[in-house]
């Protein structure tokens, strides 16, 4: 019986890979938000994100459609951005935060237009990864460029 209890309240270390794993998963994730906030996904977005998904997390371009698709449906179950957010604040440096920025200002900037609702959605993303104003403008400087 004690030992019971004891596998009941001992709790496990997530996997590295697990964590890895759900990092891609809520980077997609955001970036497939950014892709879709204005209600119209172009070509030239969805060209972005899967660049961006390529060379901001080192996937193999076989393996982008599959986490486009997961991270989708992961979005259209989220009740908010806290909980992709969340894992990139405990296991992100802040120039990784920044580096998500530029990727999220490049796709809302991919059809050469920048919507009201993209650019809330990254300025929400900014401040819940507590990244600075001045990093948030910088990073939109660098995609308009």
């Amino acid at each position: 019986m004690l030992k019971k209890f004891r596998d009941f309240i001992s709790i496990s270390e997530p996997d590295e890979k697990d964590i890895v794993k759900d990092l891609r998963l809520a980077t997609a994730a955001l970036l497939v938000e950014v892709a879709r906030a204005d209600f119209e996904r172009t070509a030239e977005e969805e060209k972005a994100l899967a660049v961006h998904l390529e060379t901001f997390l080192k996937l193999p371009s076989e393996e982008v459609r599959s986490i486009i698709s997961s991270a989708t449906d992961k979005v259209d179950k989220a009740t908010s951005l806290y909980e992709f957010t969340s894992l990139i604040n405990e296991n992100c440096s802040n120039d990784q935060k920044f580096s998500l920025m530029c990727a999220m200002w490049h796709i809302a900037h991919a059809d050469g237009d920048i919507d009201r609702y993209e650019e809330h959605i990254i300025r929400r993303v900014s401040e819940l990864i507590h990244l600075s104003h001045s990093d948030y403008i910088r990073a939109k400087l660098l995609a308009l460029k």
